[in-house]
């Protein structure tokens, strides 16, 4: 049965690299869902979002002439695909913005403390 574009199906991750997860698709071969087809929020690792043997639905988006198939996870299921293993924090813009201050305070520092070191460079005992 040929795999048509704009279809759901579920299928089973077989495989992660660290550009997307390989999905074996029920009598139908493998397709891979690339990292940025994962999830609706910034994917740094799969392994935050899924796992080998995870059951998933995904949208088949492409089938080139040699039969790759891409999938997407987030189009397959807008908005449901979170992250499994963190909370989501609710933080103020007051909050945010303190740590913001904080740390741009700390870099600050670290910066002007590294360009003293330098400025006693070769001939500066002359």
């Amino acid at each position: 049965m040929p795999i048509e574009l704009g279809s759901v199906v579920e299928g089973v991750v077989t495989g992660i690299t660290n550009f997307g997860a390989f999905v074996e698709l029920p009598g139908r071969g493998t397709g891979l869902v690339h990292i940025s087809e994962i999830a609706e929020v910034y994917v740094k690792d799969v392994h935050d979002f899924l796992k080998v043997n995870d059951k998933v639905s995904v949208k088949v988006i492409s089938v080139d002439p040699k039969g790759k198939v891409g999938l997407s996870i987030k189009q397959a299921n807008p908005t449901s695909m979170h992250h499994p293993h963190k909370k989501k924090v609710q933080v103020s813009f007051e909050d945010k913005l303190s740590k913001f201050l904080k740390e741009s305070e700390e870099h600050q520092q670290f910066l002007k403390r590294s360009t003293d070191v330098k400025r006693g460079g070769r001939g500066s005992g002359r």
